[in-house]
């Protein structure tokens, strides 16, 4: 078995003296009332008590986490301590909770409330130190705990001589924590998720206790599914998912034998079918890295209210400390990142789409600070390449519902099922009808019905040699699962026109009435309706959708065919909490930021039944990359945005000579080869009649 006591014991031995001592200080300040704060510092002095009790409370726990402490304990008992872990962030603890910065600053005023708040949520992460035993962690905590306690009890300070203290950690060496976050994320010898997965008895649900992260009724109750899922039901789903992790690699002609590993992430619940997926990984010679094991959110607006927390001291010294660390840790673990070919992720969908209170009392980025952020992104995911390239590197995504999901969940999950395990051949075949009518295209042109406002002409990049080359590429069950889109990188000159959709949901967040326009392929105006100001509404996109850059070009164009997909997401209602992943299957849609080869646009890629090579895989901006600006070619972001059926007039191919080639007309499939997509569509339209 796998232990994090031994894994992290170097660094632990070389602080534990100094980590206790530190506790006892804290303890101290805890025990003994402290009448030297002044009358007028009470209310930080009531501050920092909280805080000394948590770690307090933290550490006591670290000492007693094992095996036994969960054997000991039944279930009801080790929920009802999760609960207390994480109780001050739950909705209705929220309010009053120093870690809202909207009640810090209402106690402290803006500035140092602000300051203070994001004081507060850093030992938020002591529930992971203590849960992974990292001790040196809680050790330079505890550390800067007193300074801070000691510099404000001293000394009548302003916001700016109270942030450098508090900020300082910020601007230390970060090669050991990057260094240990490559380690947990790629190395299969780091085991503590894969050892709860193997060797846990499953039906047992105290198991899901060992994670340290927030146990919901969502995480229960799937758990509880699984453990009287069909044995062989997880068996087919596990091929299925490692089948699509190996069509990856042969539909990009990428060699997956050159490499001994592969790293995984799930949401908590599932552990019988990642199990599974382990297994059928072992049995092809990969060995697994579980990098990842999320779970519902204690309360989704703390993660958005500490989102820029950045703000505080993000600076070109910040900026050059990490890049200097993040290459560092790069280079001690290139052995790891060699071998390991991609990321395969099982997620979950179904919760309520939220809707953020934007506070005024947050934390925002500068422009100069966003600048900085993208940077940072830009040059670290460069420099992790030089090991782990996409050239040679794929990823599989698979989605399932949550029991979030409402009372049909059983029902969903079985329809997801069924949409995941489609006939990707039979799909692949009338998808490439739909290939060769638009290669005889110059570009496309899409219109909304009704109130829908889009009118967009996208524009294809030039076929030199249309007998060999084709533009679009045919996605079967590779990738990302379910089967079901073909998809091109759009020349962004001449790109241009309006894009509406009701709603878009994108990593958990709901944009209302969104509407995108673009020239020669460039986002240049948005809005929604989240809000009831314009200002407010274009802040929240801009925070949103295009962080960390002003405008994103459009970097993807597809039609979607999955429509048992589509059909199924409007007879139980859930399209608008449908992941990106199966969502962009169910219709067209049209992604801003990078296009779909990024970092790996150089891989000689061919349509597996014309051979016809696949041209289309720079624009523009991409192109960048062999320019003196390579800096410039990447924006890191892609975010497909879905324009449903029902609201499509018709999506039509136009030739140079302004022929029309009618792809989708009034919601269906009209191409030659392809009705059999609209048999779905049929039927749900008379069923609703």
């Amino acid at each position: 078995m796998f232990d994090l006591r031994e894994f992290y014991k170097k660094e632990n031995d070389q602080v534990r003296e100094s980590y206790q001592q530190t506790l006892q200080q804290i303890k101290e300040l805890v025990t003994n009332e402290d009448n030297s704060f002044k009358k007028e510092k009470e209310k930080y002095f009531a501050f920092l008590q909280t805080i000394a009790e948590s770690i307090l409370r933290y550490a006591e726990l670290e000492q007693r986490l094992s095996e036994e402490y969960f054997q000991s304990q039944d279930f009801d008992e080790l929920q009802e301590e999760n609960q207390q872990l994480f109780s001050e962030l739950l909705p209705d603890n929220y309010q009053t909770s120093y870690a809202n910065p909207a009640y810090c600053v209402d106690l402290f005023g803006k500035k140092i409330g602000q300051l203070l708040s994001y004081f507060y949520s850093r030992y938020r992460n002591y529930i992971n130190y203590a849960f992974t035993h990292r001790i040196f962690k809680m050790e330079e905590w505890n550390r800067l705990f007193l300074k801070v306690y000691d510099f404000i009890k001293r000394n009548n300070f302003d916001q700016e001589t109270l942030q450098e203290v508090i900020t300082q950690l910020e601007f230390k060496d970060r090669t050991r924590d990057y260094y240990y976050q490559l380690k947990s994320q790629r190395d299969p010898q780091y085991r503590f998720y894969q050892d709860i997965i193997l060797t846990d008895d499953l039906s047992d649900p105290r198991y899901l206790f060992k994670f340290g992260s927030y146990i919901s009724e969502s995480e229960i109750k799937m758990a509880k599914f699984m453990r009287d899922f069909p044995e062989e039901k997880l068996s087919m789903l596990a091929k299925t998912i490692v089948k699509a992790y190996q069509l990856g690699f042969e539909r990009d002609g990428k060699d997956l034998s050159k490499k001994s590993a592969v790293s995984l992430y799930y949401h908590i619940g599932m552990e019988r079918l990642y199990r599974k997926v382990i297994q059928e990984f072992q049995g092809i010679n990969l060995n697994v890295s579980v990098h990842r094991a999320t779970s519902t959110p204690a309360n989704r607006q703390y993660n958005f209210d500490h989102q820029f927390d950045e703000a505080l001291y993000a600076s070109e010294n910040w900026l050059k400390n990490l890049l200097n660390a993040f290459k560092k840790a790069v280079e001690q673990n290139k052995e790891i990142l060699k071998e390991m070919s991609g990321i395969v992720g099982v997620i979950n969908f179904g919760e309520e789409p939220f809707n953020p209170e934007n506070k005024p009392e947050i934390l925002k980025l500068s422009e100069e600070q966003t600048k900085l952020v993208q940077q940072l992104n830009n040059e670290a995911i460069q420099y992790i390449q030089k090991y782990q390239n996409r050239a040679e590197t794929s990823f599989s995504i698979i989605a399932f519902p949550s029991p979030d999901i409402g009372e049909q969940f059983e029902e969903i999950f079985d329809a997801t099922i069924e949409i995941n395990t489609i006939d990707t051949e039979k799909y692949e075949r009338i998808q490439q009808k739909i290939i060769d009518a638009l290669d005889q295209a110059d570009k496309i042109h899409v219109k909304g019905k009704g109130d829908n406002q889009t009118d967009l002409i996208i524009q294809f990049q030039e076929l030199e040699n249309p007998e060999k080359e084709t533009n679009f590429v045919n996605s079967g069950s590779n990738v990302n699962i379910p089967a079901g889109e073909v998809f091109t990188s759009p020349k962004l000159q001449g790109t241009e026109g309006v894009l509406h959709v009701k709603e878009s949901y994108q990593r958990s967040r709901l944009f209302k009435n969104l509407k995108v326009t673009f020239k020669d392929g460039y986002v240049t105006d948005y809005s929604c309706s989240n809000y009831d100001s314009e200002e407010e509404n274009k802040k929240y996109i801009e925070e949103n959708l295009l962080f960390p850059h002003k405008t994103l070009p459009m970097g993807e164009c597809a039609i979607g065919t999955n429509t048992l997909a589509y059909v199924y997401s409007r007879k139980y209602d859930i399209l608008e909490v449908l992941p990106i992943l199966i969502s962009e299957k169910t219709a067209p849609h049209f992604a801003i930021g990078d296009t779909c080869f990024a970092r790996s646009e150089d891989v000689v890629r061919y349509n597996k039944f014309t051979n016809k090579r696949i041209t289309a895989c720079d624009n523009e901006k991409s192109i960048l990359r062999k320019s003196d600006k390579p800096q410039e070619a990447y924006t890191n972001v892609h975010h497909d945005i879905v324009f449903p059926f029902d609201s499509i007039d018709f999506i039509s191919g136009i030739t140079k000579e302004g022929a029309r080639i009618d792809i989708i007309k009034d919601g269906l499939f009209v191409l030659a080869g392809t009705e059999e997509l609209n048999e779905p569509l049929l039927k749900y339209r008379k069923e609703k009649k």
